[in-house]
């Protein structure tokens, strides 16, 4: 295979890498959120007087379940833009 389209082809899985690791961490994290945004209102509803407890655990695990995405887009930017995998083919050439 010519190394042109070695680059192209790498390129191509590249990207759809990219839009599978940014759709389907979106999706995780919004699936996530509202399950857990869910439970958290039927617990405050049950005993509203744990619900400042329950409020706090709610936003620090927000915080980690959109954190884990933004990890994961930033792992996605950094294969848009710094991909390593083209320059072992570039250096190969």
């Amino acid at each position: 295979m010519e190394k042109l389209q070695l680059l192209a082809m790498i390129q191509a899985s590249t990207g759809i890498g990219i839009g599978l690791i940014i759709g389907l961490g979106a999706l995780g994290a919004c699936v996530g959120v509202g399950i857990m945004c869910s439970k958290f209102l039927e617990g405050a509803a049950r005993q509203p007087e744990l619900s400042p407890m329950l409020q706090a655990k709610v936003f620090l695990l927000l915080g980690l379940i959109d954190a884990s995405f933004i990890i994961g887009v930033g792992l996605a930017m950094m294969f848009a833009f710094a991909n390593p995998l083209l320059a072992v083919v570039q250096a190969a050439g």
